[in-house]
């Protein structure tokens, strides 16, 4: 199937989501913060991301800017998968460049509808 990386602070987080893709047969890749996001997408350059919002250091609308800034890695679909749940949130994140916006606690059937789609 595809390769996605996960960018998430929380470890609880981050064995959640795991969890839910490997499951529908993702090869995973994680990240626990933005630089370390950005730096792990240059590397594997993945089929898709999800992408924490609220992280230390480079939040995700500042990695998810950078990442599709760079030739290499423009063309990666990102998700934010967020506790962020205010329209405005939502807003913006679309406007730097998401395909898919899912709110926490993550509901399995609507992270995974979002993945399909974005994976086309």
């Amino acid at each position: 199937m595809a390769k996605i990386l996960i960018v998430d602070d929380s470890e609880t987080h981050l064995y959640t989501i795991q969890k839910i893709v490997e499951g529908a047969g993702h090869e995973v890749i994680t990240a626990s913060n933005g630089e370390e996001g950005i730096e792990q997408a240059n590397a594997h350059v993945p089929d898709l991301i999800l992408m924490d919002i609220v992280m230390p250091g480079i939040n995700g609308f500042k990695a998810t800017r950078q990442i599709s800034k760079n030739e290499a890695t423009a063309n990666i679909p990102v998700i934010f998968v967020t506790t962020k749940d205010q329209e405005t949130d939502r807003i913006w994140g679309m406007r730097q460049g998401a395909t898919a916006y899912v709110t926490k606690p993550v509901d399995k059937k609507v992270l995974l509808k979002a993945i399909n789609s974005a994976l086309g």
